[in-house]
């Protein structure tokens, strides 16, 4: 199994700034505890991020990332995933799936990205995990291996809700205790949670 960061949107809604290199209250950049958190469950992953974000590519790769980046023009969501699960065929570890986190989560519980890696592993059934927290879905996302070439071949801004949609009996809702799984970092009032 192999986790993928999605780290090359533009954050509009945050401001000028880089979002995903502001600050926590506990000092680190938002991408950074996002991909801390990944790499702890899933220690062979890749991140996307933007061409022009070296600074964000230097300080994932420094705690052990892979790195992709995605060129102007294919910086929409569904195309960085393709370009990460393209690149993802490189290592040994893609042959069992993906778990797809996004880096403006910083809050999901490694243990709970570990949970829908096992979940995807250990239920021929569940090719398709989501956790859900009181009721609610969350991130990451779990996609068995066989949606690898649908994945490869996603375009826009839809990401792989399309592939959920298409196959909603392979879906398992994994109920979790973390409210990590619904806390996304969107605009500055959210640093302060």
């Amino acid at each position: 199994m192999i986790g993928i960061l999605l780290a090359a949107g533009f954050s509009r809604r945050f401001g000028s700034s880089d979002k995903l290199l502001q600050a926590l209250p506990d000092g680190r950049p938002i991408a950074v505890a996002s991909a801390q958190n990944l790499i702890e469950a899933m220690p062979t992953s890749i991140a996307v991020v933007r061409a022009e974000n070296a600074q964000l590519a230097e300080l994932l790769l420094s705690i052990g990332f892979n790195i992709v980046a995605c060129e102007e023009n294919k910086q929409d969501m569904a195309d960085s995933l393709a370009m990460a699960i393209r690149f993802s065929s490189k290592f040994e570890a893609a042959k069992d799936g993906f778990v797809i986190a996004l880096a403006d989560m910083p809050y999901i519980k490694p243990a709970t990205i570990s949970a829908v890696a096992e979940q995807l592993s250990n239920h021929a059934n569940h090719s398709i995990v989501i956790p859900t927290y009181e009721g609610q879905r969350g991130h990451p996302v779990g996609f068995a291996a066989k949606y690898r070439s649908e994945l490869e071949n996603l375009h826009g801004d839809e990401g792989a809700r399309a592939i959920i949609k298409r196959y909603p009996d392979a879906v398992y809702m994994l109920p979790c205790k973390d409210a990590g799984i619904l806390a996304d970092i969107d605009i500055p009032a959210d640093l302060k949670r």
